[in-house]
């Protein structure tokens, strides 16, 4: 008698980014992880509470942390004058992320600087003595060319077994959210081309990632309605669900991810809560 074929599942990866970049985003962080359905966490090295979040981490193991590459609209990890014209004097990056991006492409004497703080961004993840669960990026500037070039070349050395490919429908989104549409529908389009250019590396290299990540497009505005709504809709195959749960201006995202209806309707579904680690 052959063998049942599989039956499809469906397996979600529920992630925070900017782990680190507030003591009340930390709390936040870890009661989503301790109380709700968060699996994973991106840490910001350079965030104002980065040492905070390392500490937390550690007493919470089961949380796996990646490291959210942060090279705009945050702080750099080496000096200004180790990376000439990437950060001004207060070690601040361009909190304009399309000037930014287009500044990192078209200005080749920003690159080496680019990449070494590239390097030195991994090197203090690596001195938190945290085993590196994936890799996103602040803003989603893994994926520009210049960034995702650097990575690739180096993905062995640092351990890179799992990133974030930004690749969410549109058309899904429109079907559970109004609104933001002019937002929506450009992001969908910039970050679709940018994964579609990123994926064959991936595969090429044996990098994993879910099919379809959920979150750009509601970026800021993930409650429990569009979450209970978004987890209906689901279908078979692997997806990451990422957010940004603190105790202030997203508190909502947080409230979202402890919410006991989105928990039973992920158990009535029989979804299957996993980390990057598992893929």
């Amino acid at each position: 008698m052959a063998p049942e074929p599989f039956a499809p599942r469906i397996r979600l990866i529920v992630n925070a980014d900017d782990f680190g970049i507030s003591h009340g985003a930390n709390r936040a962080i870890v009661r989503a992880h301790r109380e709700g359905i968060l699996a994973s966490a991106s840490l910001m090295v350079n965030g104002d509470a980065a040492n905070n979040a390392v500490a937390l981490a550690k007493e919470n193991p089961s949380l796996a942390v990646g490291l959210h590459l942060t090279l705009v609209n945050g702080r750099s990890t080496l000096k200004p004058s180790e990376i000439i014209g990437v950060v001004d004097q207060r070690f601040q990056f361009d909190d304009r992320p399309v000037r930014a991006g287009l500044r990192y492409y078209f200005n080749r004497d920003l690159h080496l600087y680019l990449k070494q703080e590239i390097d030195a961004q991994f090197r203090e993840f690596r001195t938190a003595g945290l085993a590196l669960d994936h890799l996103n990026g602040h803003l989603h500037f893994h994926l520009h060319p210049v960034v995702f070039d650097h990575i690739k070349k180096h993905h062995r050395a640092w351990g890179i077994r799992a990133m974030r490919l930004t690749r969410e429908p549109l058309m899904i989104n429109l079907r559970l959210a109004g609104g933001h549409y002019f937002y929506r529908a450009s992001h969908a389009f910039i970050f679709d081309k940018l994964s579609s250019g990123v994926a064959p590396a991936l595969a090429r290299r044996g990098i994993k990632h879910a099919d379809l990540t959920f979150g750009l497009l509601q970026n800021g505005r993930m409650d429990e309605k569009y979450l209970l709504r978004l987890i209906e809709n689901l279908f078979p195959g692997t997806f990451e669900i990422f957010c940004h749960p603190d105790e202030d201006e997203h508190a909502h995202e947080l409230e979202a991810l402890v919410s006991p209806k989105v928990r039973e309707l992920i158990r009535q579904r029989g979804i299957e809560l996993i980390r990057y680690s598992d893929l």
